[in-house]
């Protein structure tokens, strides 16, 4: 195995020297100039994991490298069969989801999503964040499948894979037309967002809050904005997540934080402000998930942390292997949220009693079933009878 297969695949023990990692990611010649990259959270490009080649661009002496343009976003349209995706992972709370888009502008260096773009023949680096998939066809083929005979009614969860209110939500207001859908047929919904524009459909969401439809998470990472900005490029301020909080929880609908992820040695002494912070602006639910490094996750943020906070490189790996076995990550169900080991059990412990404390939690709210009307619209077959 060779020193960049080593990297990318976790193999470096956390005493080993930050500089050497570092040597051998800049050597590879797959980090990408600033300038063609700029405003992302990737600093790499790697091919996706399931191409048959790897492409590396290379200084060879004789200057023969052309100047390659910034990436910038492209938006193609994906047509999907069908958009409610199912899951039955014992460890979260919903058991289906619609992602209306695929890939993310946000380009947050830990999302657990990336590695999703490999079934594109995509990197997992900055295509993830550049090269973008709309399903425009969703509010359509959301209405066939709800009208569907044997449907049975549960949440559907919107945002836990890619951003449903990304930049590009302006533009094709994909989301805004689900919600639609969702609102006439008096279906709940569970949304989970880090972008202040799910302001924009409270007069939706508000009154399906009213009926016990709809509740809003507002994924706040750290209150620190030169760390948001480094970790989180495309994502709304800190300050304008908080703000969404108020806003939406003075709207009537029920507001939460999520303080995902965790960071050891990086936000992990910020939880107890941002939770006081979200109680303050209006939330009523408080949850959190420690940082997930799968598959390409990891070569990725530990690029991102040795370009950016080199001195806490193996501080913070340190840490992080301590809470899964040792590894980057562990994906068993249980401990892939929480982690396990003295260091997880800390944060656990210091996130609930802060969230005791401030009165979060108390109760939470279920959402409704019984008002489901199926809806018979466009893209839904008729009754003979």
């Amino acid at each position: 195995m060779n020193e960049l297969s080593q990297l990318r695949q976790g193999a470096f023990a956390p005493g080993n020297n930050a500089d050497m990692a570092e040597a051998i990611v800049q050597g590879s010649g797959i980090r990408i100039e600033i300038d063609r990259r700029r405003g992302r959270g990737a600093g790499l490009n790697m091919s996706g994991r399931f191409e048959p080649r790897t492409r590396e661009a290379f200084d060879d002496g004789w200057q023969t490298i052309e100047e390659l343009p910034p990436f910038k976003t492209e938006v193609q349209v994906e047509k999907p069969r069908a958009v409610i995706t199912r899951n039955e992972s014992p460890d979260i709370s919903f058991d289906r989801s619609i992602n209306p888009y695929r890939g993310c502008e946000h380009g947050c260096i830990y999302c657990f999503a990336r590695p999703t773009h490999a079934y594109m023949g995509l990197s997992a680096g900055l295509d993830f964040e550049s090269k973008l998939f709309a399903k425009p066809d969703a509010p359509r083929l959301l209405e066939r499948e709800l009208a569907r005979p044997d449907y049975k009614v549960r949440p559907i969860a919107i945002g836990t894979n890619t951003d449903p209110y990304q930049p590009i939500e302006k533009e094709w207001r994909i989301m805004r037309e689900i919600l639609e859908v969702l609102k006439a047929a008096n279906h709940p919904v569970m949304i989970v967002t880090k972008s202040a524009m799910v302001t924009r459909d409270i007069d939706l969401l508000a009154p399906m809050a009213e009926k016990g439809l709809a509740r809003v998470g507002i994924s706040v990472t750290t209150l620190d904005r030169k760390l948001a900005r480094t970790m989180e490029p495309r994502a709304s301020t800190p300050t304008k997540r908080l703000e969404a909080i108020r806003l939406i929880s003075e709207a009537g609908i029920p507001a939460g934080v999520l303080v995902a992820p965790i960071i050891p040695a990086l936000n992990d002494h910020e939880i107890e402000r941002v939770l006081d912070s979200a109680k303050t602006a209006g939330a009523s639910e408080a949850s959190y998930v420690l940082l997930r490094l799968p598959l390409e996750v990891s070569p990725l943020f530990r690029d991102w942390l040795l370009r950016n906070y080199p001195d806490r490189y193996r501080h913070v790996m340190s840490l992080i292997r301590s809470m899964r076995g040792g590894k980057d990550y562990d994906a068993e169900f249980g401990r892939r949220m929480k982690g396990s080991g003295p260091y997880a059990w800390q944060i656990g412990r210091r996130f609930e009693l802060a969230a005791k404390r401030l009165g979060l939690n108390l109760t939470r709210r279920q959402l409704r079933g019984d008002l489901f009307v199926p809806p018979l619209g466009m893209g839904v077959q008729l009754s003979l009878l």
